[in-house]
C-alpha cells in the first residue's frame, strides 16, 4: 500500500509539474566578469570613443521554449563609467552627463520581450538614467545555455540599443555626429 501511495504522489506531482512553466531564474555573472554593460559614440564624426560600465548588479528569467515569458532586471553605479581616460570619465560624472551626484544609479526593468526570429528577440523595458526614465528596446540573440565545469548551468545573451543623449536630459552638445550613443550589452548568467 505504501509503494502504491508513493507512486501516485510522485506520478502527480510529475503531471502538476508538466503544465508548469520551465522557466529559470540567472544572476548576472558580475563577480566572474562574464557581463558588461559598454558603449560607443561618435567622436566629432572622425572616430568612435569607447566605455563600459564597470559596477552593475541584474537578473534576468528565461525559458527557451517561452521567451516572451523573460525577465531582465539591472541596476548599473553610474560612477563606474570608465573610457580609460580619467578627466574624461571625471567630464562624463559631472552634471554636463550623467549627473552621478544626483543620479548615481540607472536601471533597466523589462516590459515585454517579443520573440524575432531563431534566438532573437526584441526586448522592451523602462531605462531610468540621469533621472529620466523612458521606453528602450534591445536586440537581443541567444548566445547558449548550459552546464559549466563547476556545476553550475549557465546562459549568455548579447543586445543592443542606441539612445539619444536629449531624451535623457543630457544637454551637452557635442555636435551633429554625437547625438546618440550605443549600449552594447554582453550578459552571461548562473541559474540559481
Amino acid at each position: 500500500m505504501l509503494k502504491k501511495t508513493l507512486v501516485a504522489l510522485a506520478l502527480g506531482g510529475a503531471l502538476m509539474g508538466a503544465g508548469q512553466a520551465m522557466a529559470a531564474d540567472y544572476a548576472i555573472d558580475k563577480q566572474g566578469q562574464h557581463a558588461f554593460v559598454n558603449f560607443k559614440i561618435s567622436h566629432l564624426g572622425y572616430s568612435w570613443l569607447y566605455g563600459t560600465f564597470k559596477d552593475f548588479d541584474g537578473s534576468f528569467s528565461f525559458d527557451a521554449a517561452k521567451p516572451q515569458d523573460s525577465k531582465v532586471n539591472v541596476t548599473l553605479n553610474t560612477t563606474s563609467v570608465d573610457t580609460n581616460h580619467a578627466e574624461r570619465d571625471k567630464h562624463l560624472r559631472s552634471d554636463d552627463f550623467l549627473n552621478v551626484g544626483e543620479h548615481p544609479t540607472a536601471t533597466f526593468a523589462s516590459t515585454a520581450v517579443k520573440s524575432t526570429g531563431d534566438g532573437t528577440a526584441d526586448i522592451t523595458g523602462d531605462l531610468t538614467l540621469n533621472g529620466v526614465t523612458k521606453p528602450v528596446v534591445i536586440a537581443a540573440k541567444f548566445i547558449g545555455e548550459g552546464k559549466d565545469p563547476w556545476g553550475g548551468y549557465r546562459a549568455g545573451f548579447e543586445g543592443s540599443t542606441m539612445l539619444k543623449l536629449k531624451d535623457f536630459d543630457i544637454q551637452k552638445d557635442l555636435g551633429p555626429a554625437s547625438q546618440e550613443v550605443e549600449l552594447i550589452i554582453s550578459v552571461e548568467g548562473v541559474r540559481k
